[in-house]
């Protein structure tokens, strides 16, 4: 009966969203890297959640694939300190655990903030389980900004590996990067999976840009028509609003920082040239000094 009941949902769902038209031009009304936005579009559409998940773990395209939300919210309501990092959990095929999560500002902390989610989510045996039933987890961040400078890369995976022959220790721990500036570099099993598709999707700030890429990849079809459901309702649309004001404060404050911060190194560099410079004019002073000294003591 829940099966029924889910299949008949899903479908009035689809009915309603066959009703709705794409703009073909203008500006979005929330760019689609806001992250209430993003979280709203895969809780709202099971069917884009499925696909998106489907691309990033490279599996085929028959493959089967049930996304349950583990932690959903109420669209609509304000974000509460529960629910301010807007990540998503997701049970796969009632088995693997998958956490998403849209990041645009660089907190530098990436890294870090990564393996606790991971590790959290792998940690999650019951009293009397085996560890053997322990669930695959993977952690996929998809972010607006570069993670490693000296090596970019557009889809990056990572896992435990034996650092003398690179024998994998196990596979269910990974941690995924889509990095949403570096479209460029999608190689071509990237591509394969349409996930620059995706990343195109997600940088997309005009309706004519979204509307170019439904032709290879019908699915963003479907997430354009929620994007238009969700940004039409009021009080969704004033979510995503104070999260892109929130992001906003947040980065003109990592700006103030960080250029406050590259001035007061320069300044510090400065002062250290200079000190370095009469460092250098008082040990010629001294060596002039211990010379005249030497040539009088020869006098004497």
């Amino acid at each position: 009966m829940k099966l029924n009941n889910t299949s008949t949902a899903l479908s009035d769902a689809q009915e309603e969203l066959d009703t709705i038209q794409v703009p073909t031009s203008g500006e979005l009304p929330v760019p689609m890297t806001n992250d209430y936005l993003f979280r709203a579009l895969l809780q709202e559409n099971n069917k884009v959640l499925c696909e998106l998940i489907r691309d990033l773990l490279h599996l085929d395209e028959n493959t089967t694939v049930e996304a349950e939300i583990q932690n959903p919210i109420i669209l609509g309501e304000s974000v509460t300190d529960k629910t301010f990092i807007l990540d998503i959990l997701i049970r796969l095929n009632n088995s693997a655990l998958v956490n998403l999560e849209m990041q645009v500002i660089n907190e530098k902390n990436w890294v870090e903030r990564s393996l606790a989610y991971l590790c959290r989510n792998f940690d999650g045996l019951k009293t009397g389980e085996n560890y053997l039933q322990s669930s695959p987890v993977y952690q996929i961040g998809f972010l607006n900004f570069t993670l490693f400078e000296d090596a970019p890369e557009f889809y990056a995976s990572y896992k435990l590996l034996n650092e003398k022959n690179h024998r994998e220790y196990s596979d269910k721990l990974q941690i995924k990067v889509l990095d949403l500036t570096q479209i460029k570099l999608a190689t071509n099993e990237d591509k394969l999976h349409k996930l620059d598709y995706w990343a195109k999707l997600f940088k997309a700030t005009s309706w004519e840009e979204i509307n170019m890429l439904t032709e290879n990849k019908p699915i963003i079809n479907d997430a354009a028509k929620t994007v238009v459901k969700l940004t039409a309702e009021e009080r969704i649309r004033m979510q995503c609003e104070a999260r892109e004001d929130f992001l906003k404060t947040q980065n003109d404050v990592h700006y103030y920082y960080n250029t406050k911060l590259a001035e007061k190194d320069a300044a510090l560099q400065e002062k250290n040239a200079a000190l370095q410079e009469k460092d250098a004019e008082l040990q010629e002073k001294d060596a002039l000094i211990a010379e005249l000294q030497r040539q009088l003591s020869e006098k004497k």
